[in-house]
């Protein structure tokens, strides 16, 4: 095990900081400006199933948001699972993101109910997935004690998934969580750092 320089440790996790909270910042200031200036009609930039000008939203889907309510439900669990896939590399918490928005947008924009979809928590059921099955995939302790440490934490979220509550798309947490597990399948085999 080699020793990392303090200095480089601290330069990591600012980086870490910077880029977890730039997409924080940038789903509270949406929701900002949604609820001040525009009235909530932002939330209409969602995806609305089958309309293809909604395909827009599949990009603009996780920084959108139903309430600050919403918003405050999805802004710990990204954080903490985002920051978690972060561990592993700047560049893997990137492709992982873009998978799961991917998945969990066309997902919904193909097979969702009717109206429109908003919310980050497709990335999350994403990074949850990603964190569940990377261990399977990869096969280092490492990324099977992660895996563990996830359920243990967040495997109840999983019932997110099934279909039941009323204004909840659980198709984008479906998606999300399949985009994820699409994720942990296709990254290539690493050791985290050590």
């Amino acid at each position: 095990m080699r020793q990392e320089d303090p200095q480089a440790i601290a330069r990591e996790l600012k980086r870490h900081g910077v880029i977890l909270g730039g997409f924080v910042a940038a789903m509270w200031i949406s929701e900002l400006i949604d609820r001040l200036i525009f009235n909530g009609q932002l939330d209409r930039l969602g995806i609305l199933p089958r309309h293809p000008e909604s395909l827009r939203g599949i990009l603009l889907m996780p920084f959108l948001h139903g309430n600050f309510a919403h918003l405050l439900s999805n802004t710990f669990p990204f954080l903490v699972l985002g920051w978690l896939v972060m561990v592993r590399g700047i560049g893997d918490f990137f492709f992982v993101t873009a998978v799961v928005m991917l998945a969990s947008g066309l997902g919904v924009w193909i097979f969702g109910s009717p109206g429109f979809h908003i919310g980050a928590s497709g990335v999350v059921f994403g990074y949850l997935g990603f964190l569940l099955l990377r261990g399977l995939f990869e096969r280092s302790f490492q990324s099977i004690a992660l895996s563990l440490l996830v359920v243990f934490f967040y495997g109840g979220l999983v019932v997110g998934v099934l279909p039941g509550q009323p204004g909840v798309s659980w198709e984008g947490h479906f998606f999300g969580l399949l985009g994820g597990i699409l994720a942990a399948a296709t990254l290539p085999r690493k050791r985290f750092r050590s």
